[in-house]
C-alpha cells in the first residue's frame, strides 16, 4: 500500500470536504461549465465543489483510496466527477484539453517536479488557467501540515522558473495564513500562491 494509500485508509477526510480558501476565492477566474483538471485531488475535496458549481471535473490522484473516497463524496453531493489514477512523474494529460488545472498541495520532488508542471500547464487551452497553493520552505517551522522535506516546498521563485515561457504570471505571493482544511491542515502556515494564464 502506498503512502496516500494508507494515509487516506483511516476513516474522515484527512484534509475535510470543504474546498481550499484559495481556490474558492480565485475561482471567479474560471469560464462557466469550465473543464476542469485537478491533479493530487486526494479524498476529492477540491474537485467535488467545482464540480457543484457547475464545472466538469476531472480529479487523477496516486491513491485508489483516495479517488473512492473522493466519488463517495460527490455521489453525497449528487454531482458527477471522473476519476483516474495516475502518478504525475510520468502522466502526460491531453494537451489543450482543459480550462483550468487547479494544485493544492501538490508537493512533487525536485527531479519531477518541473518536467510534470510543464506537461500540466501545456493540457491548458488559450486563456486558461492554472491555479496553485503548496507550502514555502518556511512551513518547516510550522506545524499545520505539509513535507518536511525542504526539498520538496516551493518558493515563487521555484514556481515562476517551472513556467517560465509556458504560462504568464498573473498572481504570485507568499506568507502567512491559517489553515483549516481538516486534521491535516490546522493552524498557521507559510505557503506560496502561484497563479498562471495560458495565453
Amino acid at each position: 500500500m502506498n503512502f496516500w494509500d494508507q494515509n487516506f485508509s483511516v476513516p474522515g477526510y484527512k484534509y475535510g470536504t470543504s474546498a481550499n480558501a484559495f481556490l474558492v476565492a480565485q475561482a471567479y477566474r474560471l469560464p462557466a461549465a469550465a473543464d476542469v483538471l485537478v491533479p493530487g485531488d486526494g479524498e476529492g475535496r477540491n474537485g467535488v465543489w467545482l464540480a457543484q458549481q457547475g464545472h466538469r471535473v476531472t480529479s487523477v490522484d496516486v491513491s485508489a483510496v483516495g479517488l473512492q473516497k473522493a466519488q463517495a463524496l460527490a455521489a453525497q453531493r449528487g454531482v458527477t466527477l471522473r476519476t483516474e489514477l495516475v502518478d504525475l512523474a510520468d502522466w502526460v494529460p491531453i494537451p489543450c484539453s482543459v480550462d483550468a488545472v487547479v494544485l493544492t498541495f501538490v508537493h512533487l520532488p525536485p527531479a519531477i517536479r518541473r518536467a510534470a508542471h510543464r506537461r500540466l500547464a501545456a493540457a491548458l487551452r488559450p486563456g486558461g488557467v492554472l491555479l496553485l497553493e503548496a507550502f514555502h520552505p518556511s512551513q518547516l517551522k510550522h506545524s499545520s501540515g505539509g513535507p518536511k522535506a525542504p526539498e520538496m516546498l516551493y518558493t515563487l521563485q521555484t514556481l515562476q522558473e517551472d513556467f517560465a515561457g509556458v504560462l504568464t504570471e498573473v498572481l504570485g505571493w507568499e506568507g502567512e495564513v491559517t489553515l483549516d482544511e481538516g486534521p491535516g491542515h490546522q493552524g498557521l502556515a507559510h505557503v506560496t500562491r502561484w497563479i498562471g494564464r495560458q495565453d
